[in-house]
């Protein structure tokens, strides 16, 4: 059987074109599943990507008017990809027009605009989705089967990291991920909420923490309007701007479940490329897992292995969906077949008309860690995890 799902995508950088391949890749990769992605629509506000998308990616029409994309019949699907102060708007009137939506972390430019997403499509009833990609990997699925199956025993502690290089050069254009007013927080909503989502989803729940903030680069070339992405950089002597959010953050966690833990996101560190990572550790066992070396799990389960110590299991067609993109054990995947993964199986929920897994609700409960991480920065001290949920 076959399922059309018609596709409108707002905003066309980097993600906007990356969703868009992925969502053309999946009746390739995926034959057996019947989803044929439809991509109808897409809205953004430079002509240049709108012809792009016509001309190259196989989008019907394009407009610089999202709102368009919400009259029409032929659109099931709503893919927010624009950056993250137009959220809220976007999603409220895609979840009053009754389209299902997928947006990309942190669903929000703040907490508390996440948590009013998140009731808008609870109470629209529509599907939801959230681009934490990294859940999607192969071998942090097969971390996740480990822990659910109690293989690491009694979870003791977790690390969990989002260093990245992005920020590093002190030449990087100012673009809106450094605004406060059009980003809202800096590495706190860019990649440390990758991290608190690994690890909720990994560890569980989070109940209080402390936290601290450093912007370390304060200043910034000021860009080009509608060019390039957020690592093209200036040069020695163009007019600068102040970068209003933060560089560093890092907080010391408890979860429900009595683990310890450490979270860290650095967008200007030197060193790590695209290092989201994390390490648990149980009574029975421990693990590692590192994006920089995608497919590979560092495994540590003494009563189960001949031999003292890690040992590597590379990712392969034995996992979930690896098999579909490339055969065969130790072949590798990248960034771009993740989201593969990702569109995928939130398109198998639409289809098969259930809630999504990361939806709204997992970007709301890493709101709420984020929320209290801001009130640490405040306070200077410990917070409580307190659900932002609109009732």
């Amino acid at each position: 059987m076959t399922h059309s799902v018609g596709i409108g995508v707002i905003g066309f950088g980097w993600m906007g074109q990356a969703h868009s391949r992925s969502f053309r890749a999946i009746p390739t990769y995926f034959p057996g599943d019947g989803i044929v992605p439809r991509l109808v629509a897409v809205a953004d506000t430079a002509p240049d990507r709108v012809e792009l998308a016509v001309a190259n990616f196989g989008f019907v029409v394009g407009t610089p008017e999202w709102r368009d994309l919400l009259e029409r019949d032929d659109i099931d699907v709503i893919d927010i990809t624009a950056p993250n102060a137009l959220h809220e708007e976007i999603a409220e009137a895609a979840a009053a027009a009754g389209k299902h939506i997928f947006c990309e972390k942190p669903v929000g430019i703040e907490p508390g605009a996440t948590a009013a997403i998140e009731a808008a499509g609870r109470k629209a009833g529509v599907i939801t989705g959230c681009g934490y990609n990294y859940r999607w990997a192969p071998m942090v699925q097969h971390a996740k089967r480990l822990v659910d199956e109690g293989r690491f025993g009694e979870l003791t502690h977790y690390r969990g990291r989002f260093f990245s290089m992005y920020g590093r050069d002190r030449l990087g254009v100012l673009n809106w991920r450094f605004l406060q007013d059009e980003a809202g927080y800096g590495a706190l909503s860019d990649i440390m909420s990758h991290a608190i989502d690994l690890a909720q989803f990994l560890c569980g729940p989070i109940r209080r923490l402390v936290s601290v903030k450093e912007i370390f680069v304060k200043q910034r070339p000021l860009p080009s309007p509608h060019t390039g992405t957020h690592y093209d950089r200036g040069s020695p002597g163009d007019p600068t701007g102040e970068v209003t959010n933060e560089d560093y953050v890092g907080a010391l966690v408890e979860f429900d479940n009595g683990a310890r833990g450490t979270l860290e996101a650095d967008r200007s560190i030197f060193g790590p490329q695209s290092q989201m990572a994390f390490e648990l550790n149980g009574s029975k066992g421990a693990a590692s897992w590192d994006h920089e070396m995608l497919n590979r799990l560092r495994l540590y389960l003494p009563e189960e292995q001949p031999e003292d110590g890690y040992i590597d299991v590379l990712a392969g067609d034995a996992f979930p969906d690896q098999g579909n993109i490339v055969p065969g054990g130790g072949n590798s995947l990248g960034y771009e077949d993740m989201k593969i993964i990702e569109a995928l199986e939130y398109l198998r929920s639409v289809v098969a008309g259930t809630q999504h897994r990361p939806g709204f609700e997992d970007a709301l409960a890493n709101a709420s860690v984020a929320a209290a991480m801001i009130r640490s920065w405040e306070s200077g001290g410990w917070e409580d995890v307190v659900s932002l949920r609109i009732d």
